[in-house]
């Protein structure tokens, strides 16, 4: 991975920068996962250190559970981040990058509440929960 890695969403409304090393992808299969995106989530992740917002005009956030949000944008609805507030994690929506980066999806969580329209590849770790042990990368 080259850095700087750069994203945001499709109107460019919200842009980013990751200054450091990206974590492999985590599918999410959570009910919720799913319904604000419309399908699964995958997503990367990166310490918060590395990551600096350089546009933020159409940011908006999201609370369904007190502690975590989501960020999208306002303005074209591309779903972007989750975070769990005060941890050093921001997760990325990894079709949000501006460029591949050579990740992979390196596990599936809350398998337990996929939708029945699709299959996970039994070959990728999985977790019927929100347990994985796909860690950030220093």
């Amino acid at each position: 991975m080259s850095l700087p890695v750069t994203g945001g969403c499709a109107c460019g409304s919200v842009r980013y920068v990751v200054q450091g090393p990206l974590r492999d992808i985590i599918a999410c299969h959570c009910e919720q996962c799913r319904k604000t995106s419309g399908h699964f989530v995958t997503a990367t992740a990166c310490r918060r250190g590395y990551f600096s917002l350089d546009r933020d005009e159409g940011l908006r956030w999201y609370s369904a559970k007190p502690g975590f949000r989501r960020g999208f944008c306002g303005e074209c609805g591309s779903s972007l981040f989750f975070e769990e507030l005060g941890k050093e994690r921001i997760s990325i929506a990894a079709g949000s990058l501006d460029t591949p980066q050579g990740l992979r999806i390196g596990a599936h969580i809350f398998t337990a509440e996929a939708g029945d329209y699709y299959a996970i590849d039994p070959a990728t770790p999985s977790s019927p929960i929100g347990e994985h042990t796909v860690s950030l990368p220093d």
